[in-house]
């Protein structure tokens, strides 16, 4: 499971003013959390490059840069903030720029999440990328549909790690991608909207666990 810590949305507006960095990400970590995703974007998210800074500083597990990375500054910059991972969305870059990017990032020894939400995104997948995540949310219209990750599941890279990205509201969701083949879930706004993510997330997990079981 992967947690994310977001200020707001371009779809949604403000998500949860009040909660402070390091509650959320203690919280997600002691819940049980796999790794964390944070938004930097300014403009659209209401992140900063200090939010990354300190959730690495102040967990253990990996955390991912969520932004729109479209130029090599970023993978550099992203590294000496502290991340993990960064995120490679398909539909808004060539070919030739995915390869650039990813080589750099794991040149750096950074991971690569590669975003994709329709079919024709995976032709531009880079052979050095070993983790893929499939979007429910539309990034024109911000629709939500679940079975956009069911759907191109057959067509994934069976050797990837394979992320199911949006829309969850209940384990039952999860799980349903989980017996599909999902190895891993990032959920964010579920999360973030509640008084305590932490907690949320713990109840979360320990309710998918029943479930599995």
């Amino acid at each position: 499971m992967i947690g994310e810590y977001k200020r707001k949305s371009p779809s949604r507006g403000n998500i949860n003013p009040g909660a402070t960095i390091q509650d959320v990400a203690l919280g997600y970590q002691d819940a049980g959390i796999a790794a964390m995703s944070v938004l930097t974007d300014e403009e659209f998210f209401g992140g900063r490059n200090s939010d990354l800074r300190q959730v690495a500083g102040l967990v253990k597990i990996p955390v991912l840069r969520k932004d729109f990375i479209v130029d090599e500054y970023q993978v550099v910059e992203a590294n000496s903030i502290g991340a993990s991972a960064i995120l490679l969305i398909a539909s808004i870059l060539t070919k030739k720029e995915i390869d650039t990017l990813s080589g750099l990032a794991l040149k750096l020894g950074m991971d690569i999440l590669f975003e994709i939400h329709d079919l024709s995104d995976i032709d531009k997948m880079s052979q050095n990328i070993k983790i893929i995540g499939v979007n429910n949310r539309n990034l024109k219209t911000f629709d939500i549909s679940m079975e956009n990750s069911d759907e191109l599941y057959q067509h994934l890279p069976k050797e990837c790690l394979k992320v199911a990205e949006s829309g969850f509201q209940t384990a039952e969701d999860v799980n349903l991608l989980f017996k599909k083949g999902y190895d891993a879930f990032l959920i964010g706004e579920r999360f973030m909207r509640s008084d305590d993510p932490g907690k949320s997330a713990s109840i979360f997990i320990n309710d998918l666990k029943n479930l599995v079981e």
